[in-house]
């Protein structure tokens, strides 16, 4: 099981293992934190939080591919993701509608995709040791 850090809006810190009924209600999760896990893929667990989600940091796994379920994170602001093996950004960053920032440093991101200025909230970008072309 990997290590996970959660943050809920009752100002639950600490590294848990995600379960929605450890204390017989839904808990609010707006910050997980997977850096550092040793990840080929995002968490499943991820999604149980897609509507109250807001900070997502993946920072140093093997993380080769970003699911199309991730997209559906509508209250996502921060996306953290550097020093991965990601090649590209997929077109669906564009559902991201409420993204501020936007860490794909130390990649292996050759361009952006075209709708990415649809994600209008987005004010930094960190994609820093990348061959981006375009």
């Amino acid at each position: 099981v990997c290590c996970l850090e959660m943050t809920t809006k009752r100002k639950i810190i600490g590294r848990l293992v995600p379960c929605r009924c450890f204390r017989g209600e839904e808990e609010i999760v707006s910050v997980l934190d997977y850096s550092h896990c040793g990840l080929q893929q995002v968490p499943k667990e991820v999604f149980n939080f897609e509507r109250t989600l807001e900070e997502l940091y993946l920072d140093a796994n093997q993380i080769e591919e970003l699911p199309k379920q991730l997209f559906n994170c509508q209250a996502l602001r921060k996306l953290s993701i550097p020093d991965n093996d990601l090649s590209s950004l997929p077109t669906t960053i564009a559902s991201l509608v409420n993204l501020k920032e936007l860490d794909i440093s130390k990649n292996g991101i050759q361009d952006f995709p075209e709708n990415i200025k649809c994600c209008k909230c987005l004010t930094i970008i960190e994609a820093s040791v990348n061959p981006v072309s375009k």
